[in-house]
């Protein structure tokens, strides 16, 4: 792979995680020998894909209950059953659940913030959360990030990292990521659709391939 992507402008922690010089290829026969491990994933309950609460029976969190389905397909769209998917986001007022946010920001005491689940035999797999906040980034120029949810995908040996935007958020145009997207920030749009029952304020399609023309834009 010799492949490098942009610098996302205003993005300070693009220089630390995009190659800035062209990776060099592995030599001839070096790669047949490697051979990636992964560990088991452990088991996981039906209730880890339920953001809102931090146990069942617990209070729900504030905000907009949403849910967010999709399915996850190779580039010839064949389901991908099996895959471990994980899902996080901010809480509704712009505060990741996270020892690193240190926000002023309020704390939703009720709020998971993280959750994951397993794709079914025909590569399905559906998420509980609250319609995520918009958060300042960079308060030195006034830039904000647009809602948006983080998915982590583990199958085999590779992990992929990418993230859902909201059609029509103020702050997408002029979010470091969407102007490296270009044309590809389609791909990374949920589609809204009305909710299945009362509780849920909306419905999102976020359906992910891994590979080729189709793809997400990979962090």
């Amino acid at each position: 792979m010799t492949r490098t992507h942009g610098i996302g402008p205003t993005d300070r922690t693009s220089d630390q995680r995009t190659p800035r010089k062209p990776l060099r290829p592995l030599p001839a026969g070096t790669a047949a020998s490697i051979r990636p491990w992964l560990s088991p994933v452990p088991g996981v309950a039906p209730h880890e894909a339920d953001l809102t609460r931090i146990a069942p029976g617990r209070p729900r969190a504030e905000g907009e209950v949403i849910e967010i389905a999709g399915t996850v397909c190779d580039e010839q769209g064949r389901p991908q059953p099996g895959v471990l998917v994980e899902a996080w986001n901010c809480n509704a007022h712009g505060r990741y659940t996270h020892r690193d946010d240190q926000t002023d920001y309020p704390l939703d005491p009720n709020f998971l913030g993280h959750g994951r689940t397993v794709t079914d035999a025909e590569g399905r797999y559906r998420f509980l959360t609250v319609l995520p906040g918009r958060y300042i980034a960079r308060p030195d120029i006034g830039r904000w990030r647009p809602r948006h949810v983080h998915f982590s995908l583990r199958g085999g040996a590779a992990r992929l990292i990418t993230q859902m935007y909201f059609e029509g958020d103020p702050h997408n145009d002029a979010d470091p990521m969407r102007l490296l997207m270009g044309d590809a920030f389609a791909r990374q749009i949920g589609r809204e659709r009305a909710a299945d029952t009362p509780e849920i304020g909306a419905g999102y399609d976020f359906d992910i391939v891994v590979a080729g023309k189709d793809a997400p834009f990979w962090e």
